[in-house]
């Protein structure tokens, strides 16, 4: 099973991942920045999610600054308040000396509206964005629903979706049946989109109970706690 994600973690220098609710978006978006931190690279992590207050990256500020990531967030002063502003350090992302930077998006087209405000340094940057797709959610346990979700998420945005990452799960209760369910309904959205399917994302206590993937498998540690946790 390929297990080196080098090529696509490392495919552009600024990423937007954008995802329903619940679908894993901010899990991404904080493995992929300690996933590049680990590799030595400068990286930022970009917490732009102002309309959802619950899993956010600013959760895990403890561990993502030790381990050389800067979090940009709204909202500095208090970690359980929320203040619907996009701070004006994520301008410093689109410099070319800026690093690799991943930007956490909002889960609907209000969430992704915030990219549009920056879309010509995206571009200019040669920004991408990778849409999070969780055959377990309501909204994407079809292709039709997973289709639909693209296209508005794309209309708001004003830019295309670069690539799909599977992230089907039940939190604690994932069985690899569910992420191979996932795998084939991720790869029917990408046949009848063009959209490449990038990569799973398998927490790495699962990986070795499934069969050898076509696409790279990204091992990921579970940091967003639910509210209870």
């Amino acid at each position: 099973m390929e297990l080196d994600h080098s090529p696509w973690l490392e495919g552009a220098r600024l990423t937007g991942v954008v995802g329903h609710f619940g679908t894993g978006k901010t899990e991404l978006a904080v493995n992929m920045a300690l996933a590049l931190a680990g590799r030595g690279r400068r990286v930022a992590l970009a917490d732009l999610d102002i309309v959802d207050p619950y899993f956010r990256s600013r959760e895990c500020r403890q561990v993502l600054e030790g381990r050389g990531v800067a979090l940009i967030t709204s909202s500095q002063a208090c970690a359980d308040a929320d203040v619907p502003a996009v701070p004006a350090q994520v301008q410093a992302l689109f410099e070319p000396q800026g690093g690799f930077g991943i930007l956490d998006l909002g889960g609907d087209a209000s969430g992704v509206r915030v990219l549009a405000r920056f879309r010509r340094g995206f571009l200019q940057a040669g920004g991408r964005l990778l849409c999070v797709v969780n055959g377990s959610r309501p909204l994407s346990d079809t292709a039709d629903k997973a289709l639909s979700y693209l296209e508005q998420i794309q209309a708001a945005a004003g830019l295309p979706i670069d690539g799909l990452v599977n992230n089907t799960h039940l939190c604690d209760r994932t069985r690899e049946e569910d992420i191979l369910f996932g795998a084939e309904l991720a790869r029917e959205v990408s046949r009848r989109t063009g959209i490449p399917l990038v990569c799973h994302m398998v927490r790495r206590e699962l990986i070795s109970r499934l069969p050898p993937m076509d696409e790279p498998v990204f091992p990921i540690t579970l940091y967003m706690k639910k509210p209870w946790e």
